[in-house]
């Protein structure tokens, strides 16, 4: 009976798509100094680095040019890829990058953007970023809004928080609308949402072998006086965290 008013509702007042309501914080290239600063930048001089969900590849061109002496984008997505690939060329630094479905090869420095809040297996994708890091690396992680954040839904937040004040059945069945992949989770949606918090992304990391380096909580801003340990589930607007892998353990 809920569930049916809340579908009426949605269909009722927001008949079409609303389109993407929730962007990056940062802009579309220059991500790197953005999201993760220029201490970042600094980490990755010297060292080979790996952009684990590279998409497009801007960010592992960043890295290039930032001093990475060779930087892979790792995407299951051949025709991105194919795309990242073409931009590396365009951009004169293809002998300095490589664009792959799988990576084999131990890296110095992982860097992930906008991606932990998408991964359908967040525990095992640390544990495979554990695995292809070299003893003492580091895994520099950007992602957010995190779940509880206003549009922490993505598409589902047609306003601020209705992912947690509406169904999951019934803002799929709603999404079912105008779009037509069948998916009756968030999980299931185009790029997937896995309702990650800060607490969560806590817990995964402390089973995961590594060590938090540092941890950043980006306040939102009209929401900043209200930031606090307590309320930074839903005023955090980005997270930014260091993960170091011990020198002295091996892969789980």
């Amino acid at each position: 009976m809920l569930e049916e008013f809340q579908f009426r509702l949605l269909t009722s007042l927001w008949p079409r798509s609303p389109g993407r309501l929730c962007e990056s914080a940062g802009p579309q290239r220059g991500k790197l100094a953005h999201l993760l600063g220029a201490a970042a930048l600094e980490r990755i001089r010297g060292r080979t680095v790996l952009d684990f969900g590279c998409g497009e590849g801007w960010e592992v061109l960043e890295a290039v040019r930032a001093g990475a002496v060779r930087a892979i984008g790792l995407d299951l997505r051949p025709e991105i890829l194919a795309r990242a690939r073409s931009h590396a060329q365009a951009a004169g630094l293809a002998e300095r990058c490589s664009f792959v479905t799988r990576c084999s090869e131990p890296v110095d420095l992982i860097i992930s953007i906008d991606a932990f809040e998408h991964f359908a297996d967040p525990a095992g994708i640390l544990a495979e970023m554990h695995r292809l890091l070299k003893p003492a690396g580091e895994v520099l992680v950007s992602f957010g809004p995190p779940w509880r954040h206003p549009l922490g839904g993505h598409t589902f937040s047609v306003f601020p928080w209705a992912h947690l004040l509406f169904s999951e059945t019934a803002l799929c069945r709603w999404r079912a609308t105008f779009k037509s992949d069948g998916a009756r989770r968030f999980e299931e949606v185009e790029g997937g949402l896995n309702q990650m918090t800060i607490a969560r992304f806590e817990r995964l990391v402390a089973q995961s072998g590594f060590a938090i380096g540092s941890l950043e909580l980006v306040p939102i801003r009209p929401l900043k006086r209200f930031h606090s340990s307590w309320s930074r589930e839903f005023t955090t607007a980005l997270v930014r965290c260091r993960l170091v892998k011990p020198a002295s353990l091996v892969s789980p």
